[in-house]
């Protein structure tokens, strides 16, 4: 009877102790907020969560998070942004299509940064040059590229020291991506 009496003992001391880490977790969860805006998601797989201020899910690509389809029908008409590129695709294109004679160091399409690496001309082998594109938005505007030109010219055996670049140099490049870049909208117009 005392054996009985010890076990019954133990398993409310036990019952009383996961009540208590029960109650002490319950109690933590008091200083908790909830988001008043978040609408819980439906069990059906292809809809997602969605937030009643935003309309989308926030994700670290932005509202509604990145579609790789968006190449392939991108509802913003007139962005010319489709494709995942976060910058607009006609600039994108038509700086890539301007520097194509040069070696490419990098291209980065969601930051809209695309870095040449050293260019000799054939006809001025003691000079070369170097080119860095910044895409600043998603829209087709004049303001929205900016074209940095390096030269550097030969001092001696294998050695390069910078010069002066000619301020039309830039100004001329982002007509000539700008031209293009207009020319490659038109093209997509025509074709839909």
């Amino acid at each position: 009877m005392i054996a009985l009496g010890e076990r019954l003992g133990r398993s409310r001391v036990a019952s009383l102790a996961v009540a208590g880490v029960c109650a002490a977790a319950i109690a933590g969860c008091s200083g908790l907020q909830f988001d008043p805006d978040y609408i819980e998601p439906s069990n059906d797989p292809r809809e997602a969560p969605k937030y009643a201020s935003e309309g989308g899910q926030e994700t670290v690509f932005g509202n509604g998070g990145f579609n790789f389809l968006d190449a392939f029908g991108s509802d913003k008409k007139g962005a010319g942004g489709g494709g995942g590129i976060g910058v607009n695709s006609f600039l994108w294109r038509a700086s890539l299509d301007t520097v194509s004679f040069m070696p490419l160091t990098s291209a980065d399409p969601f930051g809209g940064v695309i870095i040449t690496d050293w260019y000799t001309p054939p006809e001025a082998p003691s000079e070369r040059f170097k080119m860095n594109i910044y895409i600043l938005g998603r829209q087709l505007r004049a303001d929205g590229l900016r074209v940095a030109v390096f030269r550097q010219e030969q001092a001696g055996e294998g050695s390069w020291i910078n010069a002066s670049v000619k301020t039309e140099t830039s100004i001329n490049l982002e007509n000539q991506i700008l031209t293009r870049a207009r020319q490659l909208r038109v093209a997509a117009a025509t074709t839909k």
